[in-house]
């Protein structure tokens, strides 16, 4: 397969970047800083440039079969518009390339996840999260309404351990306290997504 990849160079974007040189896919990136792939970077196609620009998301993605999304904001609260300006770019530049198919990572307790929610993660997207979440909502909205085979990833807070499989993954999952999942773990089923393509057109929450 012939895989984009955002947010190559972040936390979990770095997994999935690995995961899909190890099995064996073409892998384009796009990132702002080439220099952080490190011995990475001869193994893959580099485009340099901003993932809300829309024409930087063409060169990256032309002639890909798939995109994955895996930016962030590197634990700050701070938005700054990325997910609605990176979303617009994305439907924009596929709408130029034809590429449909995108695994978009987003976050558990954005838009109808929170349902499931404790009362202790609640606290914590409703107040020190709000800004990002409202900011993650208002993208999917905008990829909900176009016409690509989206795929968005609630994945459970964050931890940098190791992967080690057997994650729960549901449209709805009902949680237990304050439940974590590996990027590792997050990545492999993106990029497993990717390629099989069994949540087209729906959310899914992952928790370890």
């Amino acid at each position: 397969m012939k895989l984009l990849i955002l947010g190559a160079t972040g936390p979990t974007g770095n997994h999935a970047l690995t995961r899909a040189l190890d099995h064996g896919d073409d892998v384009h990136i796009l990132v702002r800083s080439p220099e952080k792939l490190g011995d990475l970077a001869g193994r893959v196609a580099v485009t340099a440039g901003d993932a809300r620009d829309a024409d930087c998301v063409v060169r990256a993605m032309d002639g890909c079969d798939a995109v994955i999304s895996a930016l962030g904001r590197g634990g700050s609260p701070r938005h700054g518009d990325l997910f609605t300006d990176a979303a617009s770019a994305v439907v924009a530049a596929a709408q130029r390339t034809g590429v449909r198919r995108l695994v978009w990572m987003s976050s558990f307790g954005v838009g109808d996840t929170i349902r499931t929610a404790t009362l202790t993660q609640r606290l914590g997207y409703r107040t020190f999260l709000r800004g990002i979440f409202a900011n993650k909502a208002a993208a999917e909205e905008f990829l909900r309404a176009s016409d690509l085979e989206w795929t968005f990833v609630y994945p459970t807070a964050l931890t940098n351990g190791p992967a080690r499989g057997g994650c729960r993954v549901g449209e709805s999952l009902r949680m237990h306290g304050m439940e974590r999942v590996s990027r590792a773990d997050v990545a492999a089923f993106m990029h497993e997504e990717a390629h099989a393509g069994r949540w087209l057109r729906r959310g899914v929450v992952i928790s370890g």
